[in-house]
């Protein structure tokens, strides 16, 4: 009998002592990030059958638990790699942001400055001190390019570092969660789960779940297999594969992902690197300083090529044509994939500087036709394109583009090729012209009315559209009235001769008289007989027709403008444009940042509700099992006593 209650007291006490000391290791824990509350698991010890019937011999201990939701535990992690990828794509934006500085500081203002610029050079087209003005401001225009493309290629870089810490970590930590898959499956055959290395395990899944989208699938040893990248092993039982941050195959200058595996490294899709910090860096570098460096490039492109193909339709001081004011940037990028297998190569040039769409092209061929899209996916404006290697040989035009092959090499099935008519324009705008005498301000040709012309009209503005084809004189006589149709106005006859060459037309106010290589605007309105002659220019130093032209640019919108003239805008409009698509990209991935951080917070409660630590909770069941403790040592000192009493009683 006493035997009995000492074996019930000494279970009961067991249990309760099993109870204080998991609730103590909950207490200690409290504030441990991904500890799981644990909980003791009793089990009734099965009865002992007498004459009298079954008498219970107490409580078991069966297992230590854990508090632990799978379900809640991996929707926790999603929620992480969410928002670090929303919230790393949100950062590198803000930064993107500051190479679009407004104000003064921006680049648009510094274009406009030098137009306006060629506005006072027009009034003193022969004042030094004035060109040296348009110089000045030439090279800050230069140096605002130059520095935003910089700042674009230091993002680049920074991206490129903040991958390779990211990849450092993810390596460590897979590495860890092999080491902890080992020393869970060494623990298999106990029967019990190894609670706290089960929690370690989680706590460093949802660490590299803040690099990388990660699944998991648990193994029947126990292990747990974690997987990226839509199905690529990184961690299998106790064996983690390395991440490896490696030149993108297209372009060198980005970064790309890759896994080590036993024949080398295999590159994994961006496309499937979605979420996590990891997959934040990647879409900002693969889109968003994509588009921005195409942006400031088109930018660069389009106001060199522009201003410096008007400065050719001139005269400097000396009488000479028109030397560039910047430098060249229509020579483009073509890059050969590194998996190319053959030789072949492409050259890209821009013919039409102005049209060019801040866009980016991939080339492929098939084995037996070029194929040409964007990198976007999308089709260029009147394709799709599919080209033969004879027609790419002997050139193409395609998005004011000229492409050909270079015969030296042979491409094989499977090449590609990036196009980048504008990406790397910015870093390379120079200012060359450093002579101010060189800049052609004077028009080659001037315009005069005839003395004894009898109407009103005078000349407006003699602008050129192409260089001078011949210094033959023009001369433009107008005839009888032409009656217009209203609502519109009524015309005036006009014919031209060129020496042996001639023309006829009909001329209402407002319009402008396109002739060979020039157009001429009218003031006031001829009449039958009146003249106007067009000259080559004989004294260039007091002529300001080519600076008019020039400092009109300011309202020409030359800028992204389509080949049939439509659409298009002024460099400083397509400027703001620029800045107003960064902030509308700063504010929605701030907006995405600040969801998907909140539906963290929300996971990561639901979670702690099911295993975290109340400490409330810990201390009331600390009084509880104390007290079973202390009710189960009354047991045994009862059995005590009556063991004593029983062995009094035989001496007796």
């Amino acid at each position: 009998m006493a035997s009995a209650l000492m074996s019930l007291g000494t279970r009961a006490m067991a249990a309760a002592m099993a109870q204080l000391q998991t609730t103590s290791h909950n207490i200690a824990n409290a504030s441990v990030a991904g500890y799981s509350r644990q909980e003791v698991e009793l089990a009734t010890s099965k009865g002992q059958f007498t004459g009298a019937g079954f008498f219970g011999k107490g409580v078991d201990v069966a297992t230590v638990q854990r508090a632990h939701d799978e379900f809640l535990t991996r929707e926790a992690a999603v929620a992480a790699s969410l928002a670090a990828g929303d919230k790393a794509r949100h950062e590198q934006l803000v930064r993107l942001e500051n190479a679009f500085p407004t104000g003064e500081q921006g680049v648009g203002y510094a274009a406009g400055q030098l137009l306006n610029a060629m506005v006072d050079l027009a009034s003193r087209p022969q004042d030094i001190s004035t060109r040296e003005v348009v110089l000045a401001r030439a090279q800050e225009v230069a140096a605002r390019f130059a520095t935003a493309g910089r700042q674009i290629d230091a993002l680049q870089a920074g991206v490129t570092q903040d991958l390779k810490n990211a990849v450092a970590s993810v390596n460590e930590i897979a590495q860890r969660i092999a080491d902890v898959n080992q020393q869970i499956a060494s623990m298999q055959g106990f029967g019990h789960a190894p609670n706290d290395l089960l929690d370690e395990r989680d706590r460093l899944v949802q660490q590299l779940s803040g690099f990388v989208a990660v699944t998991t699938i648990a193994a029947d040893d126990g292990t747990l297999g974690v997987f990226i990248a839509g199905g690529q092993r990184l961690v299998l039982g106790n064996q983690a594969q390395k991440l490896v941050v490696t030149p993108d195959v297209m372009d060198p200058s980005r970064a790309a992902i890759g896994i080590e595996e036993s024949n080398g490294v295999r590159p994994l899709s961006a496309a499937l690197l979605s979420a996590g910090s990891i997959g934040g860096l990647l879409r900002f570098q693969n889109e968003d300083l994509v588009a921005a460096r195409a942006s400031v490039g088109q930018m660069a492109l389009a106001f060199a090529s522009r201003v410096n193909e008007q400065l050719s339709l001139g005269l400097d001081l000396n009488g000479n044509a028109g030397a560039a004011l910047f430098a060249d940037l229509r020579a483009t990028a073509a890059l050969a994939a590194a998996t190319n297998a053959g030789s072949a190569a492409v050259d890209v040039f821009a013919h039409r500087p102005a049209q060019v769409p801040a866009e980016e092209y991939e080339l492929r061929y098939d084995g037996a036709s070029w194929q040409l899209t964007r990198t976007d996916g999308s089709t260029p404006a009147g394709g799709p394109y599919t080209f033969t290697d004879a027609a790419l040989a002997a050139g193409v035009a395609i998005d004011a583009l000229g492409l050909t092959l270079q015969r030296s090499g042979a491409a094989a099935a499977g090449d590609r090729f990036l196009l980048q008519p504008v990406s790397r324009v910015a870093g390379e705008m120079k200012r060359v012209l450093a002579d101010p005498r060189g800049i052609a301000a004077a028009s080659p040709l001037t315009a005069t009315v005839n003395p004894a012309n009898a109407g009103s009209a005078g000349v407006g503005a003699l602008t050129m559209t192409a260089p001078l084809a011949s210094s033959v004189p023009v001369q433009i006589t107008f005839g009888a009235v032409v009656p217009g149709t209203p609502p519109a106005p009524d015309g005036v006859a006009y014919t031209w001769t060129r020496g042996a060459a001639s023309g006829a037309g009909t001329w209402t106010p407002g319009q402008l008289l396109a002739i060979g290589e020039f157009t001429l605007a009218l003031t006031g309105v001829p009449v039958a007989g009146d003249m106007v002659d067009v000259a080559p220019t004989e004294f260039p130093l007091s002529s300001n027709g080519n600076a008019m032209a020039l400092a009109a640019l300011r309202d020409e919108t030359f800028v992204g403008r389509r080949a049939d003239g439509s659409g298009g805008e002024t460099i400083t409009d397509a400027y703001a444009s620029a800045m107003a698509g960064i902030g509308v990209r700063v504010q929605s991935a701030a907006t995405a940042a600040e969801i998907s951080a909140s539906v963290q917070v929300a996971a990561d409660r639901l979670r702690e509700s099911k295993s975290g630590v109340n400490l409330d909770e810990e201390a009331a069941r600390l009084i509880q099992f104390q007290q079973s403790y202390q009710a189960a040592a009354k047991v045994l000192q009862v059995a005590q006593q009556i063991f004593e009493t029983l062995l009094s009683t035989a001496a007796r």
